[in-house]
């Protein structure tokens, strides 16, 4: 069986709560875990030269790296085997894609503290609107 369970993680409150609260429940869950970490397209480079941009891509990639890397060793400890994923774009767009072209059993992620359907809509949220693009099943914490 190929079917894994996708972690999409960044470095916010969220990720934490989702990370936790998935490890703390890990007799319930298979090991094979993809963590996704995407870098978004749409950050501004205005008034930034060309030439400084390609640099500015690689940093932010490199960061990407080391951060995957760090949160892989958590779901180590933990006795999973995690694939580590690191994509650019639009989060919301990548998330969807990989669950249309891939096998994926269980999407895990968090929401904001106080959110709701009208913070949601007013401030938007990546959960929020994956919730209504996606057709895996989804873990929220």
């Amino acid at each position: 069986m190929n079917a894994r369970i996708l972690i999409p993680i960044d470095d916010s409150e969220t990720t934490e709560k989702a990370v936790s609260g998935f490890l703390g429940n890990r007799t319930r869950f298979p090991d094979r875990v993809t963590l996704l970490h995407v870098l978004e397209d749409k950050l501004s480079y205005r008034g930034i030269p060309e030439a400084h941009l390609a640099s500015i891509r690689e940093r932010a990639r490199q960061a990407g790296q080391r951060f995957l890397e760090q949160m892989a060793e958590r779901f180590r400890k933990a006795g999973f085997n995690p694939e580590l994923r690191l994509e650019s774009g639009d989060p919301v767009a990548v998330i969807k894609k990989i669950d249309a072209e891939e096998e994926i059993f269980l999407l895990v992620m968090a929401r904001h503290e106080g959110g709701g359907e009208v913070s949601d809509i007013l401030f938007g949220s990546v959960t929020n609107a994956v919730m209504h693009k996606v057709k895996c099943p989804m873990l929220l914490f």
